[in-house]
């Protein structure tokens, strides 16, 4: 099956939607328009450059590149890991807790499927390695994000209450218990859903780019199953590992509560 190339004209059609969005946005004073404009640019701009690197990387095998790309994807997802929390961290903190999380579980989770469950040779074979970490950074920044946020902003608006479990006798982990664990949970809410609506309810993007490129639909549902699981592997390692940094980092060694090592609101 020969995969049909897309024009121009053919993306232009898909971005009026795009507009559309805004308009409405617009007229209904919701204060989206340029959000979504914006967002809907550097979508363009970012995955045509990505194409680029891309098509120089499946030209040009060697790990030095595929660890300087992978480098960048982090630095990013972190930046994004921090920027989308009202209340975060200060100073290397507020971008070393996701990007530390995200390392330790995306790229050891890669790892594991390049060199053992895939098997490929050389296990730096750009054609999987990216779109695999990419896949696994995505995902797993966003349970990290919402495990975070909800981890500060829960501590912030409930600081009494720790304080009150200090002062009655309780360490900072027994105090802060049952937010990191809410936090936790709200971070797997999502990849619980989507793995819980696969099939049912929506097509995965992977299975579908499959798909629609004409791979067998049975070899593209094992590598979807293979994907899902691997993004809740990391999903669920990155959340634990950036909560449980989280907490620490709320109290010092005194066991006392310390939001004032939180900035924004």
């Amino acid at each position: 099956m020969q995969v049909i190339p897309l024009s121009p004209l053919d993306l232009s059609i898909a971005g009026l939607l795009i507009i559309a969005i805004a308009l409405i946005s617009l007229r209904m004073n919701l204060k989206l328009e340029r959000q979504v404009m914006v967002a809907a640019i550097r979508t363009t701009l970012q995955l045509l450059l990505i194409g680029l690197v891309l098509k120089a990387l499946f030209t040009h095998v060697h790990p030095a590149w595929l660890v300087l790309v992978a480098t960048v994807m982090l630095t990013a997802a972190g930046r994004e890991v921090m920027s989308r929390q009202k209340r975060r961290f200060s100073g290397l903190w507020g971008f070393g807790v996701g990007t530390v999380s995200m390392c330790i579980s995306s790229f050891s989770i890669t790892l594991l499927a390049l060199t053992v469950i895939i098997d490929i040779d050389p296990w730096y074979e750009p054609r999987y390695a990216i779109p695999l970490l990419g896949m696994l950074l995505g995902n797993t920044m966003n349970g990290i994000s919402i495990g975070l946020d909800r981890l500060t902003m829960t501590a912030w608006d409930q600081r009494t209450t720790i304080e009150g479990r200090l002062m009655l006798g309780q360490d900072a982990k027994e105090a802060i218990g049952d937010i990191r664990r809410e936090s936790i949970r709200g971070g797997l809410i999502p990849i619980i859903n989507a793995m819980s609506a696969a099939g049912l309810v929506s097509l995965p993007g992977m299975m579908t780019g499959q798909i629609l490129g004409g791979s067998p639909p049975m070899e593209a549902v094992k590598y979807q199953i293979l994907i899902m699981f691997l993004i809740a592997g990391g999903t669920g390692f990155g959340t634990m590992t950036a909560v449980w940094l989280g907490a620490r980092r709320l109290f010092d060694e005194r066991q006392r509560l310390r939001l004032d090592r939180l900035r924004g609101g």
